[in-house]
């Protein structure tokens, strides 16, 4: 057999090697999920390929005064690292998924998924070197499958995990994110900085390609749980300590009529404030320091919690 036919015979095994493993879904957009800690039979295609969303990788941004683009109820993840406070627009978010960029020496991701409405913030230190996040095209529990460009594991948004690839099993560290409008963020942060428009990429950023999504019961794709306790798109502050996951449902807050409400979860004491014009809600300890928590979907928090506990403001008698 000559050179040139053991060639073409080795691309061929090599071929069918690759469309094995897609058709028994151990390959997906690109990715072997032959170890994932998830089942491979509910990780889902989203539509796009692999970078088909693409990430911001060299964010610019502009001065709070320079945001004309900006209405005053849109809604932002607002973020603050020591002395330095940026706004990430859901406009922009909606199309792009992750940002990564980097405060002083930090290097931090700010993720987004529009189908569960989660905002997560991640510190992109991996030992001395930096992390990086691109999106999959994969989901699970209808939530974003992020992977890092350095080894190409997969990372669930929410479970804040690899779930495949050589950091599987590894977990990610949150940073507290706050979301809310453009104006209480503003107004409490006068000296902030908006990621810009000029992205390097051309979108309609005043369209939203999700528009009516969040009042609709119906999901655009499957979850493992479902609860009807609430609306599936009832805005839940949704925090994990100790590997004790609970749930503040918007309405139970409002219903509460309290700005600041004490609490617990597991042996840590907490105050969650709420502000209900805005729709912002944010969870300090003890000492006053913001926890990391994700507003969330009531569908999406409960798919990742099935058994997580419920905050219900108290009933009157």
């Amino acid at each position: 057999m000559s050179k040139s036919t053991l060639a073409r015979v080795g691309v061929l095994a090599v071929l069918i090697v690759v469309l094995v493993n897609i058709a028994i879904g151990r390959v997906s957009n690109g990715f072997d999920l032959r170890d994932s800690l998830i089942p491979v039979d509910q990780i889902h295609l989203g539509g796009p390929p692999r970078d088909g969303i693409p990430a911001i990788d060299r964010p610019r941004f502009v001065e709070a005064g320079a945001a004309d683009f900006l209405q005053p109820d849109d809604r932002v993840l607002g973020l603050r690292i020591g002395n330095q406070a940026r706004a990430y627009p859901v406009s922009i978010l909606n199309w792009h998924e992750v940002v990564n960029d980097r405060f002083g020496k930090l290097p931090v991701s700010v993720t987004y998924c529009p189908l569960c409405g989660t905002g997560v913030a991640f510190s992109g230190r991996d030992g001395n070197a930096t992390r990086t996040f691109g999106v999959s095209g994969l989901l699970y529990n209808s939530d974003v499958l992020l992977y890092d460009r350095e080894t190409k594991s997969l990372w669930s948004q929410l479970m804040m995990q690899a779930v495949s690839g050589p950091r599987r099993g590894e977990r990610l560290e949150a940073l507290p994110l706050t979301h809310t409008t453009w104006t209480k963020w503003s107004a409490e942060h006068p000296g902030t900085r908006v990621l810009s428009t000029d992205t390097g990429y051309r979108r309609d950023y005043e369209r939203d390609p999700y528009a009516g999504y969040a009042s609709e019961r119906e999901t655009y794709f499957p979850v493992n749980a479902t609860s009807r306790r609430y609306h599936p798109k009832e805005r839940v502050l949704g925090i994990e300590i100790a590997g004790i996951a609970k749930a503040y449902p918007f309405t139970e807050l409002a219903r509460s009529g309290e700005k600041a409400i004490v609490d617990h979860i597991g042996d840590q004491p907490l105050k969650l404030t709420f502000d209900a014009e805005s729709e912002t809600a944010r969870a300090f300890d003890a000492d006053g320091r913001q926890l990391p928590a994700t507003s969330s979907f009531w569908f999406a928090w409960y798919a990742f919690h099935p058994d997580g506990e419920v905050y219900t403001a108290p009933r009157e008698q």
